[in-house]
């Protein structure tokens, strides 16, 4: 009996810790994976260093002004290059490397506001003063993304940057992909519309009432009430409709 005891005491000792181990230390757990899933066909996927294109140095700082800044501030790619990036804080304080759409930086954003958590994830690195590492990401897709330091406080103080990917001229050019919505309400001078619109495929975003930007030509075609299939896309950062039947 007391065999009997001790083994299943020593069972119980030897998986405790296996099952204590299941998340990071106030970092990402298994419930991620989704977010991560869609980060990975958003903005492309981890690298291998036998396959990198460029390496590219980064550094992350403050200003005598009190700004906190990415030097290089904008990143541009090719469709598929694979980038090794050489993170250096040459800063005074804690700082992140962070790569992702917009929208999935301001939810990670949020969620640290909110909560001790660290990224522990292959598109971002996070170093003290004085520290070095790396990121190596491959860019799959074609897009408008960006990079950004998600510690609360330092997003506000300048520490973002956009990352355009051109589509490769291999690549064949992706088909348009029309959303569904209602127009809410109509600004032809300030060249905006306000509309009630689902799914937003090609940006990743749900269904919504958000304000686009809008050229005169468009602008002209829209009317109050009226039920529409458009294009959205970002230009020059803004949420703009290119086209609509």
């Amino acid at each position: 009996m007391k065999k009997l005891l001790l083994s299943t005491a020593a069972s119980i000792l030897l998986a405790a810790p296996a099952f204590a181990a299941g998340a990071h230390d106030g970092g990402h757990d298994d419930s991620d994976s989704g977010m991560k899933m869609d980060m990975e066909m958003m903005v492309g996927m981890p690298g291998k260093p036998a396959d990198v294109d460029r390496t590219i140095e980064v550094t992350m700082r403050e200003t005598d002004d009190g700004e906190m800044i990415f030097e290089p501030e904008a990143f541009d790619f090719k469709q598929g290059e694979t980038i090794q990036f050489n993170v250096t804080n040459a800063g005074e304080i804690e700082h992140e490397f962070v790569i992702d759409t917009m929208e999935g930086n301001a939810k990670h954003k949020e969620a640290m506001a909110e909560m001790a958590m660290r990224h522990d994830d292959p598109n971002s690195v996070r170093l003290d003063t004085g520290e070095k590492g790396e990121v190596i990401w491959t860019f799959a897709n074609a897009g408008t993304f960006e990079f950004a330091c998600l510690i609360p406080g330092h997003y506000e103080s300048g520490m973002h940057g956009p990352i355009t990917v051109a589509q490769s001229d291999d690549a064949p050019e992706a088909p348009v992909v029309y959303s569904t919505g209602k127009i809410k309400k109509v600004d032809a001078k300030g060249k905006k519309v306000t509309i009630i619109h689902g799914p937003l495929e090609n940006l990743d975003m749900p269904s919504m009432t958000m304000v686009f930007k809008a050229d005169e030509a468009l602008i002209a075609k829209m009317k109050e009430g009226q039920d529409i299939e458009f294009v959205a896309d970002r230009v020059k950062g803004k949420l703009t409709v290119t086209a609509m039947k």
